[in-house]
């Protein structure tokens, strides 16, 4: 009887009562899970957090910004007990997950180092019942001053449609910085001169952009803090050619056949003329995704000034189409479309041999649409010279070329109606006037004229 009394008094009361205090005693800590949206303090920082304790639950959560001994309680969160005072069981509350603005303007925090500072608690009796506590810390940087800019070039003179070089210096690192012309940006990149906080950066304006376009260097640093800064330029406006292209039944035959197009299932056959309504989506909505593809492998430009004296011009060629021509696209005498023509038509001899404009390094060599067989050479900075409708490519891409090597053969394909090389060049994802890149006065007035004057200055 008394072993049955005893096993029962251990059953009973000794077991629950061990598994009461060893459950109230548990060693684990709390998780914190901390993301911070930056390292570097803005005027709307939030930083999200979450507090997990699978124990007896979240005691207290406090959060606090520290700065050259100086610390300031972002949230402070006490947590409700189960049981009385605390000393049951723990808290109801095993997650928890908060938003804490980071107002640190508010407190006189000023720029420089600080420090996000998390304590969180259980409820567990550890350390005379304060609970098994966890400290994280993550540093940060209060930044409040925007980006200095320094503009070094005088001489800005652009053309509707043309391209201008500005150089600048910024006075701190990790700095995205470049040239706003109404919509378009342009990056800066340094590596034009020896000092690495010296950027250069061509710009141009679009055909579409005249007198009153702003322009500005824009810079914007890690903490989201923004410079902007006006320089002295001057705008030449021109107007452009208007052309009317006929388009004929027999060319839709021989060209529209090869453009295998996806239109998600539409089909042509149902129109009036199938081969001209398919003409017509090529030559606006296939055009604009080509236009895109060609443009895409200028980001990958390299901080090296490739090129030297003025562009070469296909040997022996003359023009066949300008540079943004608004072009009228009629049909039977009908309009049935306006294009801009972005580049320049050249038209030789069957099948001529065509050098590279200039020095560079390839950087696409593909078949692309409408422009057919395509090569895109790099000259550095975000200057790209474009070759359209080859008939054959006899360059890889990342090969180095130099000006005068032949990169390939005039042809007809894409959506060219004879034999002829489309030439462009572009500026970032802008296409500009190939003629000011032939010019030698040009280059000498507008591009050399700014780097030699900045040379001067850094010496």
């Amino acid at each position: 009887m008394k072993k049955l009394l005893f096993i029962t008094f251990i059953l009973v009361v000794v077991l629950p009562l061990g598994w009461f205090f060893f459950s109230e005693f548990e060693g684990r800590a709390p998780v914190v899970e901390v993301a911070l949206p930056s390292p570097y303090l803005k005027q709307d920082y939030t930083v999200s957090l979450r507090a997990r304790d699978v124990g007896t639950g979240l005691r207290h959560l406090n959060v606090a910004l520290v700065q050259a001994g100086k610390e300031v309680t972002l949230l402070d969160k006490h947590f409700q007990p189960l049981g009385y005072q605390g000393l049951f069981m723990g808290s109801q509350v095993l997650d928890q997950a908060v938003e804490v603005p980071v107002a640190f303007k508010k407190f006189g925090m000023q720029d420089g180092e600080a420090v996000l500072k998390i304590i969180v608690s259980d409820y567990s009796w550890r350390g005379w019942n304060r609970g098994n506590t966890v400290t994280v810390e993550r540093t940060v940087t209060i930044d409040t001053r925007p980006p200095r800019i320094e503009v070094l070039t005088t001489k800005h003179n652009v053309t509707r449609g043309g391209v201008g070089l500005i150089v600048y210096r910024l006075f701190e690192d990790n700095i995205t910085s470049g040239v706003v012309v109404g919509d378009n940006f342009f990056p800066g990149h340094p590596g034009m001169f020896k000092d690495k906080n010296v950027f250069a950066a061509f710009f141009a304006l679009s055909f579409e952009q005249g007198p009153g376009t702003e322009m500005k260097v824009k810079a914007e640093d890690l903490a989201g803090n923004v410079s902007r800064r006006g320089f002295f330029h001057y705008i030449r406006d021109r107007k452009f050619k208007t052309d009317t292209l006929n388009i004929s039944q027999g060319f839709l035959a021989e060209k529209i056949p090869e453009f295998d197009v996806d239109i998600s299932g539409t089909t042509f056959d149902s129109t009036e003329n199938p081969l001209l309504a398919k003409y017509l989506y090529i030559n606006t909505v296939v055009r604009k995704g080509n236009v895109k593809t060609v443009l895409e492998p200028v980001k990958a430009t390299e901080n090296t000034l490739f090129w030297k004296n003025a562009f070469l011009r296909l040997p022996g060629s003359a023009n066949r189409a300008n540079f943004a021509d608004h072009r009228i696209y009629k049909f039977n005498g009908k309009e049935i479309d306006r294009q801009i023509h972005m580049g320049i038509d050249l038209a030789s001899v069957s099948r001529a041999p065509v050098p590279a404009a200039n020095n560079g390094r390839i950087l696409a060599t593909e078949h692309v649409g409408i422009f057919g067989n395509t090569v895109l050479i790099d000259h550095g900075f975000g200057l790209t010279t474009l070759y359209a409708h080859l008939s054959a490519i006899s360059v890889s891409k990342g090969d180095i070329v130099k000006r005068g090597d032949i990169i390939g053969k005039t042809g007809e394909t894409g959506l060219a109606g004879g034999d002829h090389l489309h030439f462009g060049v572009a500026v970032n994802n802008v296409f500009v006037n190939p003629v000011e890149w032939w010019d030698t006065t040009w280059i000498k007035n507008n591009i050399e004229y700014n780097i030699k004057g900045v040379e001067t200055q850094l010496k």
